[in-house]
């Protein structure tokens, strides 16, 4: 069980009969009045976004989500493929189940595969990929003063701002929470 006091991002726990994960959480406590925990969950089947406010002594039961690690294969046009690395079973995903943060995964990098009682509601990539870029400007020496960024396309098509001195196929890390330049590979 866990009381909505102890939400953070990321947890997951049944209500209604629904699992839901805590997407933002804010814990309110007015001059006058109870405190209470406003929230924004995900329903994390039907892929559903409420915003909810909680007494922080609401009891719920935790929802315990399997976290499996796999390789992504590949996209066949329509699902993307993913295999287990022990007994090389394929699981397909439909692309409504995918993050946005998925743009930064390339064939064959390991990603968590998300399910809860057999049933994959999402990926989670790793949190730092290397990427090579495949198509920038050049950088013009003197251009600005301090932190100028330029577009950037990565080799899987994603597009992020780096510094003025990346160029063409130069090995990149980035963080795929935020999804920004972090630093040369």
């Amino acid at each position: 069980m866990i009381t909505a006091g102890d939400f953070r991002n990321g947890v997951t726990f049944e209500m209604e009969g629904k699992v839901y994960q805590i997407l933002e959480f804010q814990h309110v406590k007015p001059g006058k009045g109870a405190a209470f925990v406003r929230t924004k969950i995900r329903d994390v089947i039907a892929g559903s976004v409420v915003e909810k406010t909680f007494s922080p002594t609401d009891k719920y039961p935790t929802a315990y989500i399997e976290r499996k690690e796999m390789q992504y294969s590949y996209n066949d046009g329509d699902l993307y493929h993913f295999m287990d690395t022990e007994t090389w079973e394929d699981t397909a995903i439909s692309p409504s189940e995918l993050s946005d943060n998925f743009k930064f995964v390339k064939e064959e990098m390991m990603c968590k595969v998300l399910s809860y009682k057999g049933k994959v509601f999402g990926v989670e990539p790793p949190t730092f990929v290397e990427l090579e870029i495949t198509h920038t400007e050049p950088g013009v020496k003197g251009d600005t003063a301090t932190n100028a960024t330029k577009p950037a396309t990565l080799e899987t098509g994603a597009e992020i701002r780096v510094p003025l001195f990346i160029n063409e196929g130069d090995k990149i890390r980035i963080d795929t929470r935020t999804g920004e330049y972090m630093e040369r590979a």
